[in-house]
């Protein structure tokens, strides 16, 4: 498949998923920053790329780098391990990025608990966009949930 022929297959998945949450915020990582990325070094003017929202016809999503939400930071994680990050923060913080990890780790002390989530993803290891990957280890597929105003985090793995 083309590129062109992905996007219009993505663009038709996406619109079920904005039919189901019309209003989200959507985390975006280092594999969505890549057209950036591309322009940049063509010296290619921001001017001239779409917004997410334009381009995946999302109109009412957000696309962000991260947000806080109950006091529980959601991201995509590209520095380190959820763990890692919880400890920096001081809050917890759900992230993906990891394709092979999957965990809720909670940091309890005398007086504040926050937990460190992390999701696993939700890909198809044996697509080409992955083919960079197919060395390495099987990813952890699943889904997560946070309930109870950011104090319950459920993980949710996919049965192989």
């Amino acid at each position: 498949m083309s590129a062109g022929d992905e996007l219009e297959i993505a663009v038709a998945r996406i619109k079920r998923w904005y039919d189901a949450f019309p209003d989200a915020y959507v985390t975006i990582g280092n594999h969505d920053r890549i057209i950036m990325r591309k322009a940049f070094s063509a010296g290619i003017s921001k001017r001239w790329i779409k917004d997410y929202k334009d381009v995946l016809e999302t109109p009412n999503w957000k696309f962000v780098e991260e947000v806080e939400i109950d006091d529980v930071l959601y991201t995509h994680g590209e520095s380190g391990t959820a763990r890692t990050r919880v400890l920096q923060e001081m809050r917890s913080v759900v992230q993906g990025h990891l394709h092979t990890e999957a965990y809720v780790h909670w940091n309890i002390g005398s007086k504040h608990r926050a937990f460190a989530f992390q999701i696993g993803c939700g890909i198809d290891h044996k697509s080409y966009a992955m083919a960079y990957a197919k060395a390495g280890k099987k990813p952890a597929i699943g889904c997560g949930v946070i309930l109870d105003n950011g104090r319950l985090p459920i993980s949710i793995l996919m049965n192989l």
